[in-house]
């Protein structure tokens, strides 16, 4: 049979899929730009403006005022804090963890945060989800003095269930070549200080989720070490940004070294301060573990070493600091608002030895 081109349309099957009908909204992203544009303005800095929009965030350096800068970049997520956030539905406090996590790693290289984008993926994208989320990278980039240049939302049907998205974060600072801060600064016998966190920040919440399975708890329980909240609303209680403060404390001089306390706690993260003939030696009676942590080892679930091991333990950033100026520095940054704890020492370390020793450990059990 000769195919006439009735036949030929007949075969053809009939044009009815689309984007949209395949779970790709693309005006609803589009009207999620248009509301986060304000936002984004709010958070403008010298060297960019806020605006989004282009294809690329632009920052101008020179308009910063940096003479011979040295540019740092950190990525970061909330590890499966989002899990809980996505449970309870408080979405704000999220996105000042995501900027958090990421500018407290710049700041411990003295690096000023500039600016920050972020990647915001989702089966089928909420409005009013993504724009809480929005809000709180904003607040965060508020905090840290940088600004939210840009970022993606990708929707992507098939690849998350329900409500689930999934959050990263981007940032990028600069520190003036001889400003900035490695691990060959600090020496035997500088002072280690301690400033306090907020709670849990953004890290052990796969852990935190396996203790209140054991217990049997729910989210909107009342919380059980603080009872004006719920459990949940205790446990997103979001990261604190140290970057304002320690980057005014190191204009001061006699910092040595900073330490951002994330995954790996108080054993994993301060040794990156410091080289490796050096070991921290720090006294865990100098300071009072935090209500979340006073629960966690009353739960019998955790011993104190894995809670040093995984968490902050109520010490979110390390300041090692010239015993002849610690003083000054303590003075500096409990000033500027934060709470200040003189945790321990630096002193040579045998080969035999760990880079760090948390002297006194036991203590956290009574």
């Amino acid at each position: 049979m000769i195919a006439t081109e009735d036949t030929i349309k007949e075969e053809q099957p009939s044009s009815k899929l689309s984007y949209k009908g395949a779970g790709v909204d693309i005006e609803t992203g589009n009207q999620l730009i248009e509301l986060i544009k304000p936002i984004t303005r709010s958070t403008a800095r010298p060297g960019a403006d806020g605006r989004i929009g282009g294809f690329g965030g632009i920052f101008d350096l020179k308009a910063a005022h940096y003479r011979d800068p040295i540019l740092v970049a950190a990525n970061d997520g909330v590890g499966t804090k989002l899990k809980l956030a996505i449970e309870t539905n408080n979405h704000n406090q999220v996105g000042v963890d995501l900027v958090a996590m990421c500018v407290n790693d710049l700041v411990v290289q003295g690096a000023e945060p500039l600016f920050f984008l972020d990647y915001y993926a989702t089966g089928k994208l909420s409005l009013s989800s993504a724009k809480e989320v929005i809000n709180g990278i904003a607040e965060g980039c508020l905090a840290a003095g940088c600004a939210l240049i840009g970022g993606e939302t990708a929707e992507m049907p098939g690849m998350y269930n329900g409500n689930d998205y999934d959050l990263a974060g981007f940032a990028v600072g600069a520190v003036e070549r001889q400003n900035l801060l490695t691990n060959a600064d600090a020496k035997e016998g500088d002072i280690i200080l301690g400033l306090a966190s907020s709670g849990l920040h953004s890290n052990g919440f796969s852990l935190i989720r396996k203790v209140i399975e054991e217990l049997d708890l729910k989210y909107e329980d009342i919380c059980p070490f603080l009872e004006t909240k719920s459990l949940g609303e205790a446990l997103m209680e979001p990261t604190r940004i140290y970057v304002k403060s320690c980057l005014q404390a190191l204009k001061l001089g006699g910092i040595m070294g900073l330490a951002h306390i994330t995954g790996g706690g108080l054993f994993e993260n301060p040794p990156r301060a410091f080289n490796d003939q050096l070991s921290a030696h720090i006294d865990a009676t100098t300071w009072s573990l935090p209500p979340v942590y006073k629960w966690l080892m009353k739960t019998n679930l955790i011993k104190p070493e894995e809670l040093a091991q995984t968490f902050n333990c109520g010490i979110g950033m390390i300041v090692i600091a010239d015993p002849s100026l610690v003083q000054n520095v303590i003075q500096e940054l409990t000033n500027l608002g934060e709470t200040v704890h003189e945790l321990g020492v630096l002193k040579k370390r045998p080969k035999s030895l760990p880079k760090v020793t948390i002297e006194n450990i036991a203590s956290w059990k009574n």
